[in-house]
């Protein structure tokens, strides 16, 4: 089995080259919920429906997130009524079904983990999504100068282009890894970290009691794979938090986050000049194409990630 840790469309995207080279039913995907928030009363999953939409082949091809063919009819009613200030978070028309049903079903009484398996039966997946916890656990940022965001106020509503200064996970020490995450991490065979934000999507799960401890234990079989190539990220915020953190936008960067977890890290053919300062780190640098612009380059990618992984 294959356990991978994953944030958003950097680790749908690792899941699809997986799932091209291993059966979905040996993939078991632990996501993070740190970004998870309560908008317009409904209880969304961002990282959680950008895994399932993206494998399911529903996924705005635009975007990376969302659905294709998406209406707005419902933001455009709300904004009508309420101003842009309730519409700074757009929920597509099909897109609000599955926020509904997961919030119908929470207040019903099941857990997020029997929630999601539900949903992702319903969008045909056979791998195991697996949120990192059943707990609330909520990432928040706190500016440069001072004042607190919302993970959701950061990335969406201001663009991610605020400074900040630190990084919180707001309840994990209370929260607990479902008896399911745990299995996956401890059997598994290998453990990957998907390209993904390694400060506010890898983190949150790496905050959870036991996970880093457990990983750590087992780094020699935990293969990461940079989502900084050329200084940059590919989606997202990554570069500027690694650096606004005090660390750099680099390989040797995101090695200095995950080296206590995993034993190599997967870097692109541009940064191959970083592969000592990697292996200064403390990780076994592994130079490949990284950049999973089509389904081939995907399946490229999760061959060379396996591959390292393996013993010997």
């Amino acid at each position: 089995m294959i356990a991978v840790l994953c944030g958003g469309v950097g680790a749908a995207r690792m899941l699809g080259g997986l799932v091209q080279v291993r059966e979905e039913a040996e993939i078991a995907a632990v996501v993070n919920t740190g970004d998870d928030t309560v908008m317009h009363g409904l209880y969304i999953c961002p990282d959680l429906d950008t895994i399932t939409y993206t494998l399911s082949g529903s996924v705005n091809p635009e975007t990376g997130w969302g659905l294709a063919g998406e209406s707005w009819q419902a933001m455009e009613s709300l904004e009508r009524l309420g101003g842009r200030d309730r519409t700074w978070f757009r929920l597509g028309d099909r897109d609000l079904g599955t926020h509904l049903y997961r919030t119908g079903r929470l207040a019903e009484g099941a857990s997020l983990s029997q929630v999601t398996a539900e949903i992702a039966r319903a969008f045909g997946l056979g791998l195991q999504l697996l949120p990192m916890t059943d707990d609330p656990v909520r990432t928040v940022l706190r500016r440069v100068g001072g004042g607190e965001l919302a993970f959701q106020e950061y990335f969406v509503r201001h663009r991610h282009e605020v400074a900040v200064e630190a990084v919180f996970f707001v309840g994990a020490r209370r929260a607990r890894p479902t008896a399911q995450v745990l299995e996956a991490l401890e059997r598994a065979d290998q453990v990957v970290v998907a390209p993904s934000n390694p400060v506010v999507s890898i983190g949150p799960i790496l905050s959870l009691p036991g996970v880093r401890e457990l990983l750590a234990a087992r780094r020699s079989s935990v293969v990461a794979v940079s989502p900084i190539v050329g200084g940059t990220a590919l989606k997202g915020p990554a570069d500027r938090l690694l650096v606004e953190l005090g660390g750099q936008a680099s390989p040797a960067g995101v090695a200095e986050r995950l080296t206590e977890v995993a034993g190599s890290l997967v870097i692109d053919e541009v940064d191959a000049a970083w592969k000592k300062a990697v292996e200064a780190a403390g990780m076994r640098a592994v130079v490949a194409p990284t950049v999973m612009s089509d389904p081939g380059r995907a399946r490229h990618l999760a061959q060379v990630v396996l591959a390292a992984g393996s013993p010997g």
